[in-house]
């Protein structure tokens, strides 16, 4: 479930403080102007709150750009495989939201990353759900020896976000002691031609990844999958 309206009312909620904040400013220096000093002063005091929560909740609405509430086991994602060549494949990552992306993986596997966040404490007893960012999809070597010797191919889903929630909790774990950040989840398969694959993420934070159809199925039982 996409957490952007909550996004939005954050973002909404913010603009709102900061133009109360600027209202209170406007009003400090109209009685700063009438000396009216203390008066000035308790609007001044007031401009900086609403300034400074602006600040905080459009702050959170940044971090939590990206992330997707987790409910029940959810589907994250449909892959699909068809190939261009000896290990290399193109590979279609669907996404519930009805995006689409297609690349060029190389490798014998293709693997799907995601960030996942947990709650601990007071949060969990207040049922906040798990939150999850698809992070990146990449080819994988079944030989290690290849692997060592040939870079990856990935593209990177999620984006650079210096306000990302999870790289916060991951750097800074002091400041979100609430937070549970301290892992990442991965699924991976075989690439087969014309294979269609299921991807979902449990309660838990696991990434499970499963042939879509009985035709895949199939070919991975004949490419030994």
């Amino acid at each position: 479930m996409s957490l952007m309206p909550l996004i939005v009312a954050l973002f909404v909620l913010a603009a709102g403080c900061l133009v109360a904040g600027l209202g209170q400013a406007v009003a400090a220096r109209r009685r700063w102007r009438q000396r009216r000093r203390v008066g000035a002063c308790m609007r001044g005091v007031w401009s900086a709150v609403f300034a400074g929560l602006g600040a905080v909740v459009g702050v959170a609405g940044l971090a939590l750009f990206g992330y997707h509430r987790l409910t029940e086991e959810a589907v994250v994602a449909h892959v699909v495989t068809r190939a261009l060549d000896t290990q290399r494949y193109s590979v279609r990552l669907e996404l519930p939201d009805g995006s689409a992306r297609t690349t060029e993986l190389a490798g014998d596997q293709w693997q799907l990353d995601a960030r996942v966040i947990k709650w601990q404490g007071g949060a969990v007893m207040l049922g906040a759900p798990p939150l999850y960012r698809l992070d990146r999809l990449s080819g994988r070597y079944r030989d290690a020896a290849q692997a060592r010797l040939q870079p990856p191919s990935l593209v990177d889903l999620g984006g650079e976000n210096l306000l990302d929630l999870w790289g916060l909790a991951q750097r800074h774990p002091s400041w979100l002691p609430w937070l549970d950040a301290d892992y990442g989840s991965a699924a991976y398969l075989p690439m087969v031609d014309g294979g269609r694959f299921l991807v979902t993420l449990a309660p838990a934070g696991g990434l499970i990844a499963r042939p879509a159809d009985e035709t895949t199925r199939m070919r991975l039982g004949e490419a030994g999958g």
